[in-house]
């Protein structure tokens, strides 16, 4: 009422009508602002995304079913993949910023660096220049966003994410530097699935959620 209101006087002052505030866009996109605490057992995909839609609820976002970045690998064919798990976007972070307005520009140019890759609160995640690097997203997936075949040997997933002993798990590097591949999805292996040799190869546990809806 007060806006109308505002936009009827303005135009009978010839002032010409004012423009109502634009609303702020939902978050749609984090950086988890801490993992499990078990390595890369995060309870499979149910446990990963149970952990996003416990985060993003605790930092506001009501309504929404967030999905865990991850992928999956099985015997004999191509496992679950991440980029089928997240719905079409457009996804936002926790200030408003676009990260991308769909899968296609996701995978190809996402806006997704230290600065723009929020955790659920809106706080920064640590790079590799910072006093602590944590820049290891854990992923397990290809560049495109699609699950590794069977015949691309070797665990990329953290046995699926429940092992947080042996295997390793694809990461990718939130604040795109490091190394010869600065990819956001897919840079290269972690040493293994503990927490702390997660944390020795640049991480700490972490992974990306997307709203699906």
């Amino acid at each position: 009422m007060k806006i109308a209101t505002a936009i009827l006087t303005g135009a009978v002052l010839g002032l010409g009508a004012l423009s109502a505030p634009a609303s702020a866009q939902e978050m749609g996109f984090f950086v988890t602002s801490a993992g499990t605490g078990d390595g890369g057992n995060l309870g499979g995909l149910e446990g990963a995304d149970a952990h996003c839609q416990k985060l993003a609820e605790a930092a506001g976002s009501t309504g929404r079913t967030w999905r865990a970045y991850l992928s999956t690998q099985a015997e004999g064919k191509r496992g679950e993949s991440a980029r089928q798990r997240i719905g079409q976007g457009p996804w936002y972070n926790a200030l408003g910023e676009r990260i991308a307005a769909d899968l296609d520009q996701l995978h190809i140019l996402p806006n997704i660096y230290l600065r723009t890759a929020l955790d659920e609160n809106g706080n920064r995640v640590m790079g590799r220049y910072d006093e602590r690097n944590e820049h290891d997203i854990l992923t397990g997936t290809q560049e495109d966003g699609m699950a590794y075949w069977p015949w691309q040997e070797g665990d990329k997933t953290c046995s699926n994410w429940t092992s947080n002993g042996e295997g390793s798990a694809i990461v990718g590097h939130h604040d795109r530097h490091g190394g010869g591949n600065t990819s956001w999805n897919s840079a290269h292996a972690s040493r293994g699935c503990s927490q702390d040799n997660l944390r020795g190869t640049g991480g700490n546990g972490y992974f990306y959620c997307f709203a699906a809806d």
